[in-house]
């Protein structure tokens, strides 16, 4: 009996984010993609959510390569905490390359990490698995989807694609591999969802031209564009605008200038020297001269935009009669702040444009037509809905469906749910244990959910403490020492401390010779009395000092 090709989400199934998918067969491991994803808001102080990838960690010798399928965040970013754990060269194209490498050099790995460079067209051979990668259109220049040839048969993974037929780097689609993988056989098709929910056709980047020229005929003084750090063809818009119309660009925020450097360097954006300034000479250049691009497009306090929202920029601030435009789809889970640094803007003077008032922006993503299409192209065996949460996954089967794909070979699963494929057919296996990979500062994977629990019970309710010193014969010494933050103001604290200092006093007298340890039986009784006093839960610690007798008078 043959052996069966296993295919493993570890990301970005269930999820917009941190995508990272396992094919495995036998005793030989291909990685496509290791992305990271944004918290959401209850995730207080965590600042990126990685793939758990622990299923690798007895198996990190059979790992021939990791394959990257483009250069965004979410499909690379995690790069440098799994290659943390993996020794096993990293494939991508020339400007994924650079970002990677760039990415890597920044991380302190405890090994040489190989990047290896290919090409759309070319063709990779790693033990059992012969990869052809192809070129796809996205929202950066040099993205390719993934041709896998197996022993079980031939798998067609897309990345993120859409179908534009007038990108910005005049590179459209590779429509003939798509149709050539469909005359040899697919055994299936793993297809990126993310707007399943979107009917007709996405735009090609050229609308998102015509709109920022609109912007640059009309502004009247100083335009600021936010968005994506690697949206590397919107950089390459604003330029050719800004050339067109007189005016000198300045990019602000590192990761933007970096990427633009190493975009600039492999020849994928072409920008004259003497159209870029530094920010600090933007002041120097009458408003109408000026256009300056900026990180922030998802209401980052830390970011460019999110400092000039609240007039925390040391460098430049925002004045009346300046454009800024939000060049970005809003992430969800972001709507809160992007909307809030909206409305800071428009107080400080300026006009704001956005998605849905203006032609600024477009996805990178294909709608449901060009995901019928694709079906109808590749014409797989079997479809395995990728990239998107458990909604638009679903969507996509309905939308499979609709143009008479067998439901029975379509497997609509999430993260840790392996799926096994021979020559003529599918199984979904249980789902494997695993979750969300927290970096909080230095640390990864050290905090869990219950941390973050108790952060949310921070952030809401507060926090009170209080320090009791007993004789261990039911009486208290003096008065506890109470501390509390982020739950009452001054005065209404000192009433809550008299009536916290009598249950403390109550119970400390009922609990001798209790088995139970005495701070759990005064945390309870102090949040209930907390509870009944204020309709708050605050978060309430007790720590008792026990003494033995009583203190001796000076």
């Amino acid at each position: 009996m043959s052996s069966k090709l296993r295919i493993l989400p570890l990301g970005g199934l269930g999820e917009i984010g941190k995508n990272m998918t396992i094919f495995e067969y036998e005793d030989s491991i291909l990685i496509v993609d290791a992305g990271v994803m944004f918290p959401e808001n209850d995730m207080l102080g965590v600042d990126l959510i990685i793939p758990d990838y622990k299923y690798l960690m007895d198996k990190r010798d059979k790992v021939l390569a990791v394959l990257v399928t483009h250069g965004h965040e979410d499909h690379l970013g995690a790069l440098p905490h799994l290659m943390q754990d993996i020794q096993a060269p990293i494939y991508a194209t020339p400007l994924t390359a650079g970002l990677i490498e760039a990415k890597l050099r920044r991380s302190k790995l405890p090994h040489d990490i190989e990047l290896v460079v290919f090409n759309a067209g070319d063709v990779l051979d790693f033990g059992p698995f012969t990869v052809e990668p192809f070129h796809v259109t996205h929202s950066i220049p040099d993205g390719v989807g993934f041709g896998i040839t197996t022993p079980v048969g031939l798998i067609v993974h897309t990345g993120d694609y859409k179908f534009d037929h007038t990108p910005v780097d005049e590179w459209p689609p590779d429509f003939a591999k798509l149709s050539e993988f469909s005359m040899r056989g697919v055994l299936a098709l793993l297809a990126d969802s993310t707007n399943a929910d979107r009917p007709g056709w996405t735009p090609s980047e050229k609308i998102v031209g015509e709109g920022l020229e609109k912007v640059f005929q009309e502004a009247p003084g100083r335009i600021i564009i936010a968005t994506f750090a690697s949206l590397i063809s919107r950089i390459h818009l604003v330029a050719d605008a800004a050339v067109k119309y007189g005016r000198r660009l300045a990019i602000t925020g590192r990761s933007m200038r970096d990427n633009t450097k190493i975009a600039s360097k492999l020849g994928y954006l072409d920008i004259p020297d003497d159209l870029l300034i530094d920010i600090s000479e933007a002041d120097n250049y009458p408003a109408n001269q000026v256009v300056i691009m900026a990180t922030g497009a998802q209401g980052e306090p830390s970011a460019v935009l999110g400092r000039l929202a609240r007039g925390r920029h040391q460098r430049f601030s925002i004045k009346e009669g300046d454009t800024v435009v939000f060049s970005a789809h809003t992430i969800p889970g972001n709507e809160e702040m992007v909307h809030r640094t909206i409305n800071q803007l428009f107080q400080r003077g300026a006009n704001v444009l956005y998605e849905q008032v203006a032609d600024v922006h477009v996805s990178g993503h294909a709608s449901q037509e060009e995901m019928k299409l694709l079906i109808n192209l590749v014409r797989p065996q079997f479809l395995i809905p990728v990239h998107g949460e458990l909604r638009h996954l679903r969507q996509h089967a309905k939308l499979a469906k609709e143009i008479g794909f067998p439901e029975n070979n379509i497997a609509v699963i999430e993260n840790g749910t392996p799926v096994e494929l021979d020559e003529i057919s599918m199984t979904v296996l249980p789902r494997l244990p695993g979750g969300y990979v927290f970096v909080d500062g230095s640390g990864v994977g050290d905090i869990g959910w219950p941390v973050m629990r108790e952060r949310e019970k921070l952030a809401n309710n507060g926090f009170f403490m209080a320090v009791a010193v007993t004789n261990g014969q039911g009486n208290v010494l003096g008065k506890p020492n109470f501390v509390t933050q982020g739950m009452v103001d001054r005065k209404e604290a000192e009433e809550l401390f008299i009536g916290a200092e009598d249950t403390i006093a109550r119970v400390v007298k009922n609990s001798v010779g209790a088995k139970e340890k005495i701070e759990n039986r005064l945390e309870d009784a102090v949040s209930r009395y907390l509870y009944a006093e204020t309709g708050k839960r605050p978060f309430v610690r007790i720590i008792v000092n026990q003494v033995i007798g009583e203190p001796v008078a000076a």
